[in-house]
């Protein structure tokens, strides 16, 4: 397995059965933090799969999908205020 980084992805999806299925493809790569934003942990090639499976769910006219691969140092800087959720398990090392 590659390196891994911690992913945050984020989408907005009109139609309600397309949103419904991207948050389940979602959840077999990750941790839901809110409503429509995950936070994953991925090396290169389960990103490209979770990046293949999305773009065969989404309109691409109509739904966006961001994912936003953090560096060791901004996983470090991360805070979070309220009820936040991590999908960082314990074990998982970001080099």
């Amino acid at each position: 397995m590659g390196k891994e980084n911690l992913h945050i992805v984020s989408y907005d999806v009109v139609d309600d059965r397309r949103r419904q299925r991207v948050a389940e493809v979602l959840k077999d790569f990750g941790t839901r933090v809110q409503k429509s934003v995950f936070e994953c942990v991925l090396d290169a090639t389960r990103r490209r799969r979770l990046e293949d499976r999305l773009s065969e769910l989404i309109d691409k006219n109509t739904d966006t999908i961001l994912i936003y691969a953090l560096c060791a140092a901004c996983v470090n800087r991360k805070s979070s205020l309220g009820l936040a959720q991590t999908g960082m398990p314990e074990s998982v090392k970001i080099l």
